[in-house]
Parts: C-alpha cells; sequence; structure tokens
C-alpha cells in the first residue's frame, strides 16, 4: 500500500509525464527520508532508442528518480512547500545492476546534511533487493 499515489506526489514536487519518475512514494519522513517505488515499463518512451532490441533504463534516469524522491522529502516540509529542489552536484554515482521492463525499482533517498538551501542526499536504487544504483546527491531549494 502506498503512502503517497503520483497526483499527491505531484503536488510536492513540479515534476511532471514523461519526466515523473516516480509512480509511488511507499515511505516518507518530511525533511529526512523518503522510499518511493517506480514500475519500469516496456512503454516508457527511452525505451524506443535505449537500446532497441535490448531496452535498459538510462542510468542517468534512475538517478533523476532517486533526486525525485529526495526532493519529496525535502520538499514536504513546511517551510518548503511550493518550492523546487534543483541538482547541485552528483557524486560516487555507482551503476551496478541493468533496470530493465518489468523490474520495480525501490528508490530510497535519505538527507544526510543540510545548510541553507543545500542538503546532500544518500540515494540507493534497487530491483528484488540487489543494488542497481548508488549515489550521493547535492541540491539546492530554491
Amino acid at each position: 500500500m502506498s503512502l503517497l499515489t503520483a497526483k499527491e506526489i505531484m503536488e510536492i514536487i513540479p515534476h511532471r509525464q514523461p519526466f515523473m519518475l516516480i509512480d509511488t512514494i511507499e515511505e516518507l519522513e518530511p525533511g529526512t527520508r523518503a522510499v518511493a517505488r517506480k514500475c519500469v515499463s516496456y512503454n516508457e518512451p527511452f525505451f524506443q532508442g535505449h537500446f532497441p532490441g535490448e531496452p535498459v533504463m538510462p542510468g542517468v534516469l534512475i538517478v533523476e528518480a532517486l533526486a525525485q524522491t529526495g526532493a519529496v522529502a525535502i520538499l514536504s516540509l513546511e517551510e518548503n512547500k511550493g518550492k523546487t529542489a534543483y541538482f547541485a552536484a552528483i557524486n560516487s554515482a555507482k551503476f551496478k545492476k541493468k533496470v530493465i521492463p518489468g523490474d520495480v525499482l525501490v528508490l530510497e533517498t535519505e538527507i544526510i546534511k543540510v545548510k541553507g538551501p543545500m542538503g546532500i542526499g544518500k540515494a540507493t536504487a534497487t530491483v528484488d533487493g540487489k543494488v542497481a544504483v548508488q549515489a550521493e546527491l547535492t541540491f539546492a531549494v530554491s
């Protein structure tokens, strides 16, 4: 059972289709952590070209999904409502497993440091309990 649906997520972050890359929020600790799910469908528009005959979800889109998950965590704080979280840096990104149609991505981003409008999130995407992507994401809220 989800905590927030896509419609409710869109009340927190400004992303819309086709760039909304999370389906539900399963866990939410405002300002601290969020866990989201993305059901990866063969109908995703990027699969038409990445790669024909061997569809693989682009790693940069998995990182973006992790960032959107972190944005839900940070923008769900009352003082950040109506603001946008922008990427400031992506560090230590590691791509460990292909993500293909039919996979369910579990996206977890924990906010580990905040100083003023800047913050850092530790982000991990898994499929069936196996790590697909890990990264440290820096954001600026404006």
